[in-house]
């Protein structure tokens, strides 16, 4: 084994391995190995200098359970040990050495390293750095990459205290049962299993999963580097001060099923596998779970290495390659339909009291002269996925059913799903005033009330059917031009 200067060497106060030698005529055969003992809080500090979170699916944030392990360890350390699961390691690369000591090598930083105990690991580290800065300034360290970055900008500071820290802390490291090539493949392919174990009872989500597992890649690969950056591919993994609000990956998993449905409707995926369209608005966690399902499927994606795997169906690929498209065109809807519904003046959008708009110079003269100002917002709207501010301030499920509705802009060519017009985003402009004449009446018969229309699922199929005919419409027009 080649080692690093990275590498790291933990040393447990006690440990046992289970299972033991002895034990291993009654083991049915296994490919994990488990050795678990006590780690003086000290001797963990190598695995935060080298070793990050990426393993663990969820990112650790401040909260109420980090502040709890926080008391608990100010107040009785030596009961720690009892009191917490403490922190599981994983690693396919390990050497055991004299005194209770053991070689960690993380080759697979996303898959091995800490499994679980993210919390422990941020609590142990926010009270060792108590030690050294000022109160205020600590209280403003809220997450993993916080105290991290505090972490290593005092590493001397942190060696020179460290003797303090000797309170016990519950450590489990799962290491290949054997060390032939066959072992490390059959160790790796458990892990993320693992670790999705330990992590129910945390509710880990379904996303963090199916993100460990190489699912998102293809969706990632479609969109623009600067969009992609916008994601939370992650749950509970945003850091950007600027951007508050990221996009939430399972919003894009729901609307993948727009071209996914296509696909499917042609025999286009190797299962028969859909998602009702109103679920795509107001049911994103079964959206998840299919897309979970279809992309664990061999004939979509293909083993890699570990849990990973790699999309490898073509069909599936294009379907994201419209989904690339999507956002933009989500977001071009809901910014020009105020505009499109009230045509040529005979319907007002802003008349209807679900609706907000934001002018402030009008609101300020209607304020000062004792007008009702319940119709305006003090809060620049903007467009869901690219934040670009807008006039008009309403609830998408509105006209989510006209999101869906681009499925009637799509078709189906040697097994891949396309667009049927060159330029999807042209297309609404030219076509938005006509599909929002007849959209009315789905607005009309169900009160303007947002749950009402998202939740039909005749309001989807009749907007499947609207973009078909402006479809149908131009090319006529197109024909009748030429002729």
């Amino acid at each position: 084994m080649n080692y690093k200067k990275n590498d790291i060497v933990i040393r447990f106060a006690n440990v046992a391995a289970q299972p033991s030698p002895k034990d291993s005529e009654f083991e049915v055969d296994t490919p994990i190995k488990r050795l678990i003992g006590f780690v003086e809080a000290k001797n963990l500090f190598p695995l935060f200098d080298n070793a990050g979170l990426a393993a663990n699916p969820r990112s650790s944030r401040r909260n109420s359970v980090v502040e709890d392990i926080l008391s608990t360890l100010a107040t009785s350390p030596s009961l720690f040990r009892y009191k917490s699961k403490g922190v599981l390691v994983g690693t396919a690369n390990y050497e055991p050495l004299q005194r209770n000591r053991f070689r960690l090598v993380f080759n697979e930083p996303t898959i091995e390293g800490v499994l679980d105990g993210g919390h422990n690991m941020l609590a142990i580290g926010l009270f060792v750095l108590k030690e050294l800065m000022e109160d205020a300034d600590w209280r403003k360290v809220r997450s993993w990459d916080d105290m991290k970055f505090e972490w290593d900008a005092r590493r001397k500071e942190i060696e020179r205290v460290k003797n303090l820290f000797d309170f016990l802390v519950p450590l489990e490291l799962l290491v290949p049962s054997g060390m032939t090539e066959d072992h490390l493949d059959a160790f790796l392919m458990p892990l993320l299993e693992v670790c999705e174990a330990r992590n129910n009872n945390a509710q880990l989500p379904l996303e963090a999963k199916s993100n460990k597992q190489g699912f998102y890649d293809a969706i990632k690969a479609s969109v623009s580097d600067e969009f992609a950056a916008r994601v939370e591919w992650k749950p509970n993994s945003w850091e950007d001060d600027d951007e508050k609000r990221p996009i939430k990956v399972r919003d894009l998993v729901s609307l993948s099923w727009i071209p996914l449905n296509e696909l499917n409707d042609s025999n286009g995926l190797p299962i028969d596998l859909s998602v009702t369209p109103q679920n795509t608005y107001r049911n994103k966690g079964e959206c998840s779970k299919r897309f979970e399902e279809l992309m664990s499927h061999d004939d979509v994606t293909v083993q890699k290495h570990g849990p990973q795997r790699e999309l490898k169906h073509e069909g599936v690929e294009s379907a994201f390659t419209v989904l690339a498209d999507i956002p933009k065109l989500y977001d071009q809807i809901y910014a020009d339909f105020p505009k499109a519904y009230n045509g040529r003046g005979k319907r007002r959008f802003a008349s209807n009291p679900i609706v907000k708009i934001y002018d402030p110079e009008t609101r300020k003269n209607a304020l000062a002269a004792g007008k009702d100002v319940q119709g305006y917002t003090t809060v620049q709207p903007s467009t869901p996925f690219f934040r670009k501010p807008v006039k008009d301030n309403y609830p998408i499920g509105l006209i989510y059913p006209l999101i869906y509705g681009l499925k009637g802009l799509m078709t189906i060519e040697e097994g891949h799903v396309i667009w049927a017009v060159d330029d999807p985003a042209a297309f609404v402009d030219r076509n938005l005033g006509r599909i929002a004449d007849s959209y009315q009446l789905v607005l009309n018969m169900a009160k303007w009330d947002p749950q009402k229309i998202s939740k039909d699922p005749n309001s989807y199929e009749f907007c499947v059917r609207e973009f078909r005919n402006a479809l149908f419409e131009e090319r006529r027009q197109e024909t009748m031009e030429v002729q």
